[in-house]
């Protein structure tokens, strides 16, 4: 194998959880801790009104993150990858009592901070070395006014261990042991973990596989609902109650301010969506009539489509990362030049084998200043797509890694820019190397799994948390109510064009069930879109537009996303036009689905 399909975890701390490395860490981090509150119980700015108290309570400050980022990431990473690893969570439990303690210590810096009258800090902001961060800083104290008081803070903050985070923990722990069942026709049964049923459910190219799957799938997690109701009422509970401490009047209010944009962009976005919705309905009735069938079943809606003799394109691991730097290339010598870097060094974890979790994601090794990827890679050109994704996050992280620390934090909404862009590169790139005309369409139906996932089953989303949260408010919803409020949000944003829904895809999707921050949904279709339009304008003036690209992503963090829309791209996000553009370019990839396949019907 020319690319190693493992990490190599050995490099950032030997020996996995129980390595005696990653326990001097921990200890070194403690240390820092405790200096980070006595630079913190020292700084009087009515005595001393000068930047470098300031400056290096954010040098420790940066210091700390990077140590637990590192420690916490590998923990996570070696979870993701050995998921029967029970000391595993006891080592995280370290890491968020750690991390606890700094969140404590700094409300007391963010209280001193929102001290300082707005003149004095207008003018401490001119220092040099602050100047820099200034628009970090000052979203750090327009968000220490809703602080409580220190003492109070510091409660939220111990209980929040054994509240929101324990929750979404639990979670992640009753996954870990949920099993399908899946019997082939031999008669054999095997016990697929999460992970291993999702895939083969969604890309089987046999219908009776994923029928099977689907139907155990949906009562592994009716079996487990009561859980993950619980979980998920008292998870979404204890976060309302803190909105509420907090002087927030409406639950979108948290997730709009950290993904630094208005109710106007969002709205606009999902006026777009409804609005032009149709082209990608159509494709999901076309791809029906493919399979001989009146509607899709929700398990058909991601599944591959070979017509006649033409086998669903697949791909080794080496030869989708050789197709994935070779077509990086052609958009901009440094981002292939990095991805070959990333592959080369086992940066990317994508065997396919069991006790992993489902899935893949993008994560930082701080003081590396590096990613690690995390995937299952099974062959298909979606997997293609899913590492070029990855990939675009990495990318991203690495061209702002000469930044400040506060400059480096951008929000989900513009993360998931450079990844989509990076997919959007490989999915066009797949299309226009097939080779015949029955490839191209089953490369096509790739291409559209985004499309659909984006304006359909992420609007889903969106419209079930939305009814969630309303009912929540309110008290207690039920696993019953759960299942009604997700169906009708699934019939909604697919247009009732389904023979099956998914009820308990409330309890299937981690993302209901993460615990920083509440709608881990709209930003997707968000970033998806901006990099569409991004796109856009690669295709009119690709001359240089590398350069252009990465100074667009070198300002996701200290901006917010209109500001960025306009400085880089002069166009205003709260008008539906910029989102309806980059949707035709994937109705565009709709209509020559339907052409192609209409004679075949």
């Amino acid at each position: 194998m020319k690319y190693a399909d493992t990490w190599d975890l050995d490099t950032i701390f030997p020996g996995g959880t129980k390595s005696p490395e990653l326990q001097t860490k921990l200890q070194q981090i403690k240390k820092e801790i405790q200096e980070f509150q006595n630079l913190i119980s020292g700084w009087n700015f009515t005595e001393n009104k000068s930047a470098e108290p300031l400056r290096a309570i954010l040098k420790k400050q940066e210091t700390i993150g990077k140590g637990l980022g590192q420690t916490g990431t590998f923990v996570q990473m070696w979870h993701d990858a050995f998921t029967n690893d029970q000391h595993a969570n006891v080592v995280m439990g370290q890491v968020l009592d750690l991390s606890s303690e700094v969140e404590k210590i700094s409300t007391s810096y963010v209280k001193k901070l929102v001290a300082i009258p707005d003149e004095e800090w207008q003018q401490l902001l001119q220092n040099e070395g602050l100047k820099v961060v200034s628009f970090a800083l000052d979203e750090i104290r327009e968000e220490g006014k809703r602080l409580l008081s220190e003492e109070e803070e510091k409660i939220i903050t111990e209980l929040n261990k054994d509240g929101l985070t324990a929750w979404s923990r639990l979670y992640d722990t009753a996954v870990s042991i949920i099993t399908i069942p899946f019997t082939d026709k031999d008669g054999k049964t095997t016990e697929f973990s999460v992970g291993r049923a999702m895939n083969r459910m969604y890309a089987d190219p046999d219908p009776e596989v994923r029928k099977q799957l689907f139907e155990n799938w949906e009562a592994a997690w009716t079996k487990f609902a009561p859980i993950f109701a619980d979980t998920l009422n008292h998870l979404d509970g204890y976060r309302i109650t803190l909105q509420k401490a907090h002087s927030r009047e409406h639950f979108l209010e948290e997730p709009l301010e950290y993904n630094r944009m208005s109710k106007e962009t969002l709205d606009a976005m999902w006026t777009a969506v409804k609005n032009n919705k149709q082209p990608f309905i159509d494709f999901l009735n076309q791809k029906a009539k493919i399979f001989g069938m009146n509607k899709l079943g929700w398990q058909d809606v991601d599944a591959p489509v070979a017509i006649g003799t033409v086998e669903p394109h697949r791909f080794t691991y080496d030869e989708a990362c050789d197709f994935v730097i070779e077509n990086f290339a052609s958009f901009g010598s440094k981002l292939a030049a990095f991805a070959k870097h990333a592959l080369e060094n086992r940066w990317v974890e994508a065997e396919d084998r069991q006790n992993k979790r489902p899935g893949g994601y993008c994560t930082s090794l701080p003081e590396f200043k590096e990613s690690r990827i995390f995937m299952t890679f099974t062959g298909s050109p979606t997997d293609a797509s899913t590492l070029a994704h990855e990939l675009g996050h990495a990318f991203h992280s690495h061209v702002m890694k000469d930044l400040p620390a506060l400059n480096r934090k951008y929000a989900m909404n513009v993360a998931e820019t450079a990844s989509t862009f990076a997919e959007t590169i490989i999915g066009n790139a797949t299309v226009a190397n097939a080779k015949t005309k029955g490839e191209k369409i089953s490369l096509l139906n790739a291409k559209m799994e985004n499309a659909t996932a984006m304006f359909l089953n992420i609007h889903a989303r969106f419209l079930f948390e939305t009814s969630f949260y309303e009912e929540r408010s309110k008290g207690i919803v039920s696993e019953e109510r759960l299942n009604e409020l997700m169906v009708n949000a699934q019939k909604e944003a697919y247009g009732d064009s389904l023979s099956s829904y998914h009820p308990h895809f409330w309890c299937s999707k981690l993302h209901f069930f993460i615990d920083d921050v509440p709608f881990y949904n709209f930003p997707y279709t968000f970033g998806f879109l901006f990099s569409l339009g991004i796109y856009s304008e690669y295709l009119k003036n690709p001359d240089g537009f590398e350069d252009k690209y990465i100074a667009l992503l070198r300002d996701t963090g200290s901006m917010k996303v209109e500001e960025l829309a306009m400085k880089h791209l002069n166009v205003d996000l709260t008008k539906p036009d910029f989102w309806e553009e980059g949707i035709q370019l994937m109705a565009k990839d709709a209509d020559e689905f339907i052409r192609l396949t209409e004679e075949m019907i």
